[in-house]
């Protein structure tokens, strides 16, 4: 049988400063086919090429991944400053709806740090710009020098709710992570709730309350050595799982319709 196809969310880039490509990382594809064993398809994120009703017949799951473009700050009533970075407005326009389609829908996705933010901006929540500005608060961003492997080093612990649905997928309350970003949640959206924090009170575990299916996100990037590492295989296990589910449950629409 087929594998269910989960759609990678591309970011967009310009290579030797003149072409422009649509892109993703390959640790997401590695991830998406050898740990939550479906067929990973890269989304060109743009609403001049698709729509988000054709995404949603098109796949059965999302991966919304990371990326160096930010969302911007309008979509959630604030104005850009020199700290919000770059942005895709293109991304924008097809994740934060599709995000609310999906809860809407209980077709699975996981964010992973855009990604993330993207789900509590979609639904209704804001972002802080600069998390190491903030008083208290580490440095997130990605260290600027190094190996991949110390890029995606285990740097800080995160701590989740008890009996939560992070601690019931890891079997533990507290795990090592990775972290490798600048921005982070500011105000909750609308059910979303925070399941699990950095030491420093940073958000780092949410999932969309009340949602039919499957929205776990997280901050950091679990899809760095997600095979073989025991907190990232588990998640794109899970995740995974609900896109078989999400497949069995149309086949079996379709079977009550023609019956």
């Amino acid at each position: 049988m087929a594998r269910p196809v989960v759609g990678i969310i591309g970011n967009q880039y310009i290579i030797n400063d003149s072409y422009p490509v649509h892109a993703g990382g390959q640790m997401n594809t590695e991830a998406v086919s050898a740990v939550s064993d479906c067929l990973p398809v890269l989304i060109p994120t743009d609403p001049r090429f698709l729509s988000v009703e054709e995404l949603l017949d098109t796949c059965d799951g999302f991966v919304l991944t990371g990326g160096r473009p930010n969302v911007h700050p309008e979509e959630y009533g604030e104005a850009a400053t020199e700290a919000h970075g770059d942005f895709d407005r293109h991304r924008d326009a097809i994740t934060l709806p599709l995000v609310r389609a999906c809860v809407e829908r209980g077709q699975p996705f996981l964010g992973i740090c855009r990604g993330f933010q993207e789900v509590n901006v979609a639904m209704g929540g804001s972002l802080y710009p600069e998390i190491r500005d903030l008083p208290g608060r580490m440095n997130h961003r990605m260290p600027p020098d190094g190996t991949l492997e110390e890029k995606f080093a285990l740097r800080h612990t995160v701590e989740f709710s008890e009996n939560g649905p992070f601690h019931r997928l890891m079997g533990a309350r507290e795990v090592m992570t990775n972290t490798l970003h600048g921005q982070g949640i500011k105000q909750p959206g609308a059910r979303i709730v925070i399941d699990g924090y950095a030491p420093d009170g940073t958000p780092e575990a949410i999932y969309v309350k009340d949602a039919p299916g499957f929205t776990l996100s997280v901050q950091w990037h679990p899809e760095y050595d997600a095979a073989n590492d025991p907190v990232s295989r588990p998640l794109f296990e899970a995740f995974g799982r609900a896109v078989h589910d999400w497949v069995a449950g149309k086949a079996r629409g379709a079977l009550k319709q023609t019956a």
